[in-house]
């Protein structure tokens, strides 16, 4: 380059400077008018901007409502735990702080880290539930991006006792089964929420404002009484254990108010270890399973008969030498007795005397005594996933049939069922709902059969208890009981399977003045098998501590349990 062109000065032409000019200009002018709309006009976008560093809208959660006895003891509650969230976007952590983290979640460093690789993501749990101990521990370690949630876990007192009636809930707090599941919109409440600012370590330094306030479940008032649960459940446990038994269940009603003072089942579980729980163990047997109930029926058969004015409890029944044949089929008595009354067929439980009886009904009578004490359909208890049992329409029903649903072949039921159809018997002929909640008064019954056929099936029953009878073992010190055994064989596909059998028994006391029913049910029990041997027991344990834990009247003298010699004969029953 020349030193003329050096010394050249650089210049534009005139206007081109004014183009320069002008788009400079024009590029303030952009800007400060963008200034004005954001900080004047629109100013929402950076107030927005500035809060997400600092500000957090908190979830505040609701209370689950208590679940209680009908004495207000606690059978459900919950307790504060707290969960440790992150933000991906935000999260600031050495190595050595992610290893001391993983150690006090108890997690692998590699899955923390998994979990917050996505960086779009402004809130994600590392875990859930933690004690405030450790989760104080956690907010130790200063790490930016890592919070704290309160939340609230359930707790069960009572454990395995009460845990089939109750359920329990899952990690977000929602009812999974039991009464937990089905209350769970009255027991969860409405969660609140609240605005913070927070400091880069997730501290809260500031309260902005309540968005909205939390609002607690309600309560849940039971009609159960867990002293005698704790009764029911002991017995029960003890007599599956001691016959080596498949599982088990006892359900125990008021008789004048239909409430459930006790329901239980095993095997069991604990609710409180909810990663533990296998589904075998989680189902409420005594609601939901079917069986076929066995000669616990013959009552039911016997009072239809009453009601028709064809037999009276003295009328007789030739049983001849226990067996009777219906076409193909043959039905058997477990030891011949001959002649026998109405009355001695209950006492003996006789399967032949039973079908005779139920052969000289009209189908829809005897039909209508089984549908109107419930079977056949829900017990309407409140619990979810009641069974409804099998009863088919009399018009399909053949002689065979008919003969065996009179002592329980042929018909299914829940063992809740069972017991509140006893209630016709021990309530003078009236039958009234069942319920799990506590009830300030008695409900309205509906009279079913007549208080007179009521009170001669329960002189019958009472009778069953005796020597002489199947169940000799049920009696109680100082009260008159009356009940029924049952020993079923159990169905395998579409035969009776041997050695299996569901053993059975369902009684009320005192007899006098029925207050209480109590409803055993033994399953698969191994060695002895007849339900005088292997429920009776049960129910006279859980009566007779339950008669006295409400403080109900004695009806007998202290004296008054005859037990058969040791070497008489067992009056044995089996269908």
């Amino acid at each position: 380059m020349s030193p003329a062109a050096q010394a050249m000065p650089l210049t534009l032409p005139g206007r081109r400077s004014c183009v320069v000019l002008g788009l400079l200009l024009l590029a303030f002018g952009v800007l400060l008018a963008r200034a004005v709309y954001l900080q004047g006009l629109n100013n929402n976008f950076l107030q927005q901007k500035g809060e997400s560093r600092y500000g957090r809208v908190i979830e505040l959660p609701a209370t689950r409502g208590m679940i209680t006895d009908r004495n207000r003891e606690p059978l459900a509650i919950s307790t504060p735990v707290e969960s440790v969230w992150a933000s991906p976007a935000d999260i600031e952590v050495t190595p050595a702080q992610m290893k001391r983290l993983a150690r006090l979640l108890e997690l692998d460093p590699g899955e923390i880290e998994k979990r917050l690789v996505d960086t779009k993501r402004e809130f994600v749990y590392l875990k859930r539930h933690l004690p405030p101990e450790q989760a104080a521990k956690v907010v130790e370690l200063n790490i930016p991006g890592v919070f704290l949630q309160r939340e609230y876990r359930r707790y069960y007192p009572g454990s395995d006792y009460f845990s089939h009636l109750i359920g329990f809930t899952d990690v977000d707090d929602k009812g999974q089964e039991g009464l937990e599941l089905a209350f769970d919109a009255q027991l969860a409440g409405k969660p609140g929420s609240r605005r913070v600012i927070m400091d880069r370590l997730g501290h809260i330094v500031e309260d902005v404002e309540s968005i909205r306030t939390p609002k607690p479940g309600r309560d849940l008032l039971l009609s159960i009484d867990a002293k005698i649960q704790y009764l029911a459940y002991r017995e029960l446990k003890s007599a599956v254990a001691a016959h080596q038994a498949k599982a088990g269940g006892i359900v125990v009603l008021d008789v004048r108010t239909g409430e459930v003072l006790a329901l239980a089942n095993l095997p069991s579980y604990n609710p409180n270890n909810r990663g533990k729980i296998e589904p075998r163990r989680a189902r409420n047997r005594a609601v939901t399973d079917l069986f076929e109930p066995g000669s616990t029926l013959k009552p039911f058969t016997v009072a239809a008969a009453i009601e028709a004015g064809l037999f009276k409890p003295d009328s007789v029944i030739q049983t001849g030498s226990g067996q009777l044949t219906i076409g193909a089929w043959t039905i058997h008595d477990a030891h011949p007795s001959g002649a026998l009354t109405v009355a001695q067929v209950i006492q003996k439980s006789s399967n032949v005397g039973a079908a005779k009886i139920a052969l000289a009904l009209p189908s829809e009578k005897l039909w209508s005594v089984f549908n109107s004490v419930g079977f056949g359909a829900p017990p309407r208890s409140g619990f979810p996933g009641e069974g409804s049992g099998k009863l088919r329409a009399y018009h399909t029903w053949r002689p065979i049939e008919q003969a065996t649903m009179s002592y329980g072949h042929g018909i299914s039921v829940s063992l809740l069922q069972l017991a509140r159809a006893y209630m016709v018997f021990a309530g003078g002929g009236e039958i009234r709902p069942v319920t799990l909640m506590k009830r300030e008064a008695p409900a309205e019954g509906t009279r079913v059969i007549a208080l007179e056929t009521a009170q001669q099936v329960r002189k019958m029953l009472e009778m069953a208890t005796q020597p002489g009878g199947t169940a000799p073992r049920a009696q109680v010190t100082g009260y008159r009981v009356a009940g029924k055994t049952g020993t079923a064989h159990k169905l395998e596909g579409a035969i009776y399977a041997a050695g299996r059998y569901v053993s059975s028994f369902i009684g009320f006391a005192p007899a006098s003045d029925p207050q209480l029913i109590v409803a055993v049910m033994i399953d698969e029990p191994a060695g002895q098998y007849y339900g005088g041997t292997v429920a009776a027991p049960v129910f006279s344990n859980v009566m007779a501590g339950a008669l006295r834990l409400l403080g109900v009247k004695p009806d007998a003298p202290l004296d008054n349990v005859v037990l058969p010699p040791p070497n008489a004969p067992e009056i044995r029953e089996e269908v």
